[in-house]
């Protein structure tokens, strides 16, 4: 049985399709097209800063405090930092903090195992509201 030579180059188009569609890369740019540099991709937030890790770092421990979790774990040093909650529901909130620069930090939110979204969404807006 003989393919025809336009169903030979279907797949491979597929294949390229896909790949762009399911890797990290192209969340990232769907979630930075939207402007505002945020993007939820595998059960995380993500979101970078323009504020140095201390004042991020501070700014997390009162959003926690706004949202009434309770604090799990909390640490930090000059480039990174951390901080676990639980929710009332018994979900844990990790907020994972990095520094890129002087005055940049990233911040990566994951809610429960899987994440959720959009208490992952609530938890960033408590954090600027803090900023």
């Amino acid at each position: 049985m003989k393919l025809s030579p336009r169903f030979c180059k279907f797949p491979p188009v597929v294949a390229i399709v896909f790949l762009i569609f399911t890797s990290g890369c192209a969340a990232v740019l769907v979630g930075g097209a939207a402007g505002a540099g945020v993007a939820y991709s595998m059960g995380q937030l993500k979101s970078v800063e323009s504020a140095p890790l201390e004042k991020v770092y501070g700014a997390v421990q009162v959003a926690e405090r706004k949202l009434q979790f309770d604090e799990v774990d909390s640490h930090k040093d000059a480039l990174e930092g951390l901080v676990e909650m639980k929710m009332a529901s018994d979900r844990t909130v990790t907020v994972k903090l990095k520094r890129l620069a002087e005055s940049s930090t990233e911040i990566r939110i994951r809610v429960g195992t899987f994440g959720d979204e959009a208490v992952s969404r609530q938890v960033l807006e408590a954090i600027h509201a803090a900023l």
